[in-house]
């Protein structure tokens, strides 16, 4: 061992140091990155020489080298949105995007995702997000990876109603009326209901169920439309379409009545006949009649107006009649090592053998869990980056005091001969 051998124990630090370098000046470059995971550098020390001597073997140390660059994944901050599309993960998983261009699955934590021309759900360098589809039956095929796909051009066709529910109060203190009169069903009725259906055409029609006390426990009711509507019908003359019976116990609550089925309607604008099966969800209580609410299934044709991303990674296509369809369910990855992750660029990781294979499910606890409109920001803390420039800048620094020093010792070797 001689003086040269600690120039070159010297040059093992500056390189080290300036890897370092690099990694911490990658780290404040990327600082405003959308999910981008800061790198550490972890150095070692080279192979030791052993020196014999009297006292036994000595061994002296060669210099330093770059172990590993170590990612670190612990969760970055969030930035809110107004983009529908954007995503962030709060947990371990990452997004699941495949090139269009190949079969390769990769995986990232930048959620900054939109809709290209072709519908297709994109990162900013197009890479297609992976995720389960719905079938055109409305079942989940969650067996495979596909990529998520809204058609922005698509036609909701329009749904006959075929169930009608109602939620009411019916006033227990009304009066007992002598009859219904379908000529006068205002002056000839206690409470009035009306709902909106909807033929097989996608054309709406109001339907109004009058109820008529009865007895002290006991209504009637009388579902009408306008003539005009119905085939063969005059306008403006009201038709009844069905009647029916609801008894009630001391309680108030509903014994009889419940379902009523009301049968093959013929509507004048050549739609399909229709039947439409109702239900009473109804009590009889000392206030006010009322409709607390009121369902039914049917809906006119619509077109896509809108793409929504719920929390749980369902990606819904909301339509112009007010109609919300969904289209796929976003897939989550995550790694039983995510430090093996290699990282290719552009916030993409591939999996390796040292990261394992990915284990895929949908957000939840295990995988994360998504927050909408909301961006994940990089986890760079810039005051540790700007320590760990100083404590780079020293080490570079002293190594290259080394190499001075050691030259100076060799010129002093040099001038012996003189």
């Amino acid at each position: 061992m001689g003086l040269s051998s600690a120039l070159y124990t010297a040059i093992s630090g500056l390189q080290t140091n300036s890897q370092a370098m690099t990694v911490t000046g990658n780290n404040i470059a990327n600082s405003n990155t959308v999910g981008f995971k800061t790198s550490s550098t972890i150095f070692s020390d080279l192979l030791s020489a052993n020196i014999a001597s009297s006292a036994g073997n000595s061994q002296v140390g060669r210099g330093s080298q770059v172990q590993t660059v170590q990612t670190n994944f612990s969760q970055g901050g969030y930035e809110s949105t107004d983009n529908a599309t954007d995503l962030a993960i709060e947990g371990s998983g990452f997004f699941i995007v495949s090139d269009p261009l190949g079969t390769t699955d990769y995986y990232t934590r930048n959620g900054n995702f939109s809709f290209d021309d072709s519908g297709y759900l994109v990162t900013a360098d197009g890479f297609r997000v992976q995720g389960s589809v719905y079938t055109g039956s409305g079942v989940l095929a969650s067996g495979s990876l596909n990529d998520i796909r809204v058609d922005l051009t698509s036609q909701l066709n329009a749904k006959q109603t075929e169930n009608v529910s109602l939620h009411t109060n019916l006033d227990s203190d009304a009066g007992v009326l002598a009859g219904f009169d379908i000529t006068a069903p205002e002056d000839t009725s206690n409470y009035t209901a009306t709902t909106t259906v909807y033929d097989s055409l996608g054309t709406s029609h109001l339907l109004t169920c009058y109820f008529a006390k009865t007895g002290d426990q006991a209504w009637d009711w009388y579902l009408t439309v306008d003539g005009g509507e119905l085939n063969g019908g005059t306008a403006g003359v009201t038709q009844q379409i069905g009647t029916g019976s609801l008894t009630f116990d001391e309680n108030g609550n509903l014994l009889t009545g419940e379902t009523a089925a009301i049968g093959s309607i013929t509507w004048a604008n050549g739609s399909a006949a229709q039947s439409i099966d109702y239900t009473f969800d109804t009590t009889q209580f000392n206030s006010d009649s009322t409709v607390f609410s009121q369902d039914q299934d049917g809906y006119a044709s619509g077109k896509v107006t809108d793409v929504a991303i719920a929390a749980d990674g369902t990606v819904n296509a909301v339509y112009s009649n007010g109609e919300t369809i969904p289209v796929a369910v976003i897939s989550l990855a995550t790694f039983i090592n995510a430090d093996g992750l290699h990282a290719v660029g552009g916030s993409l990781y591939s999996a390796t053998s040292a990261s394992g294979i990915a284990t895929i499910g949908y957000p939840g606890v295990s995988q994360g869990t998504l927050i909408t409109q909301a961006l994940e920001l990089s986890n760079v803390d810039l005051a540790t980056e700007f320590v760990d420039l100083i404590t780079i800048q020293n080490g570079y620094t002293a190594n290259s005091r080394v190499i001075t020093t050691t030259d100076e010792m060799l010129q002093e070797l040099l001038n012996l001969k003189r």
